[in-house]
């Protein structure tokens, strides 16, 4: 069983590779233009796993590029998409990059997908769809507020547009994955959250404050309305939600008579503050952060978080990593980076 990986060279989408590489015997191929990720990524797959996989290095708005992968592997059976920008504050700053970009590139794979027959997509979304929601913890039945940023409004019209694509499509099923805040890295320490630019993430910014590429963290705003005023996120393992991939496209190849189009949330169920996870990582790493209180961010909401049942009865899935994990995982990634520039300075 063959199956293509947009992003593959991307946080979660090398980490579903390992893990589809793994746990199963499917075959991989992937897609990445290492617009924010490193091709090393793909050697680092090959350390870890033992295995090499045929990758494409395309832009994914460039239709006829994209279909070549199509025509070159016509027993691609799935597709699980990644491949997006990711930035809330970036996507403030420059909505028609990421309108352009995760809007196109979706497009292009559903027109593949649709013209080559590929029946089955997992699309990369997010629990930024929600925005500032009144209930907590969330729910897919949760109502979808207006979207806070450019980011969360490219994965509305995402969704939008499979699940309008899937009501047409006489071979099209899809499962949109909304996930919540991945973090942490491989247990090996070998691959982890790589940002080619400055970090937008609150992890990779804490470990590279701690390791001493960046001067000080921010956390921005401290006057939010939760219990110490600064935002509360579900923070997830990466792995965890690399398992959750691979359980959503077997669900719906066993089960593909179900919904042309589902939504499941991916998160842990609990919330956890900015200064939270600050504190678990000191604790893990036994090292003091530099970090000051600054404004808030634009796009930013102030308290968000999974209920995650359907998750754990459709999919059978339950993560497995606390936030202590997430945490030591992360530095051991860090200091892994930083050893191996060292070595190469």
């Amino acid at each position: 069983m063959k199956i293509l990986i947009t992003g593959g060279a991307g946080y979660i989408g090398s980490h579903t590779i390992i893990e589809i590489l793994e746990n199963t015997d499917w075959e991989v191929i992937s897609i990445d233009n290492f617009s924010n990720s490193s091709e090393q990524n793909y050697d680092r797959i090959q350390q870890i796993t033992g295995k090499k996989i045929k990758h494409y290095a395309i832009d994914l708005k460039d239709l006829a590029a994209t279909e070549t992968v199509f025509s070159e592997n016509p027993d691609i059976i799935g597709v699980i998409h990644f491949a997006a920008h990711k930035a809330v504050g970036e996507s403030v700053e420059q909505p028609l990059m990421y309108y352009d970009n995760n809007l196109n590139s979706l497009k292009n794979i559903l027109t593949c997908q649709e013209k080559y027959k590929v029946p089955y997509l997992i699309f990369s979304s997010s629990c930024s769809i929600y925005g500032n929601v009144a209930e907590l913890p969330v729910t897919e039945k949760s109502a979808i507020a207006k979207a806070e940023s450019p980011y969360a409004y490219t994965k509305i019209i995402g969704e939008t547009m499979i699940n309008d694509m899937s009501m047409i499509s006489d071979t099209l099923k899809a499962i949109s994955l909304r996930y919540f805040n991945p973090v942490g890295a491989h247990p090996s320490g070998l691959i982890g959250e790589l940002s080619i630019h400055k970090p937008n993430n609150l992890v990779p910014f804490i470990t590279q404050t701690a390791i001493g590429k960046q001067e000080s963290l921010t956390v921005f705003g401290k006057n939010y309305d939760t219990r110490d005023g600064t935002c509360i996120r579900d923070y997830i393992h990466v792995s965890d939600i690399a398992n959750a991939h691979i359980l959503a496209l077997q669900h719906l190849i066993i089960n593909n008579k179900n919904l042309p189009h589902d939504i499941i949330n991916v998160g842990t169920g609990v919330g956890s503050t900015v200064l939270e996870v600050i504190n678990a990582f000191e604790k893990v790493s036994n090292e003091k952060l530099n970090y000051t209180i600054g404004n808030k961010r634009a796009g930013d909401v102030g308290a968000i978080f999974a209920n995650n049942e359907k998750a754990k009865q459709l999919l059978n899935w339950e993560p497995k990593r606390n936030i202590d994990d997430m945490m030591s995982s992360a530095w051991k990634w860090e200091k892994h980076l930083s050893l191996t520039m060292n070595e190469q300075s």
